[in-house]
């Protein structure tokens, strides 16, 4: 059944209390923001706005770093990729706007039930019935795929820290079989708990 839930982390916050279509609409809005964005001055006043929004959650700091660690590796292969290709300045915004975009789905994740979120997508799916389709079913599905987004990174950055301890970093076969095994795993058993819910047809 865990895959089914979320990284909720109960509190009595005001973002805890803030009902679930708000800050999935604050979500969107900030990330276009980051988007818009664009001197590395700029997003680090971003990056301060969002530890403060951490702050006032009162989520903690093992829950703050759980959302960003799965991605660190990442980012910083990000980096290197775009200091190749443009400047440094470029590098830091481009690597920034993702790991800032991943905190704030993180944060909306830990301060909003799973339930709640499934709720509020449904409503505004409902439209979806008039061409035959299940709005709760495709809450589930964007909210599954929301989930599933860290638990993969997480996985890769698992597979790529056994990599590194058997010293064959650079073998791409080496991190894409293990990690196509990880990932068929959760998926199985992510079916097994939907299956038990009645979820499977």
């Amino acid at each position: 059944m865990s895959g089914l839930a979320g990284a909720y982390v109960p509190g009595g916050s005001l973002l805890h209390r803030l009902p679930a279509g708000a800050k999935l609409a604050g979500l969107a809005a900030s990330c276009t923001a980051l988007l818009l964005l664009r001197p590395p001055v700029a997003l680090a006043g971003a990056a301060a706005v969002v530890a403060l929004l951490y702050v006032v959650s009162g989520v903690g700091v093992a829950a703050a770093w759980a959302q960003i660690r799965p991605v660190r590796w990442f980012a910083v292969a990000l980096f290197g990729m775009q200091l190749l290709f443009v400047d440094l300045p470029g590098a830091v915004s481009s690597t920034l706007r993702v790991v800032l975009a991943v905190a704030l789905a993180g944060l909306v994740t830990l301060t909003t039930r799973t339930a709640a979120m499934m709720a509020c997508l449904e409503r505004r799916l409902s439209p979806a019935r008039l061409v035959g389709l299940d709005p709760f079913r495709l809450s589930l599905l964007l909210s599954l795929t929301l989930r599933s987004v860290p638990v993969v990174a997480e996985l890769a950055s698992r597979v790529r820290e056994a990599q590194r301890a058997r010293g064959v970093e650079r073998s791409l076969r080496a991190f894409a079989v293990p990690l196509v095994v990880s990932v068929l795993r959760h998926a199985d058993a992510l079916g097994e708990a939907l299956s038990a819910r009645g979820l499977d047809d």
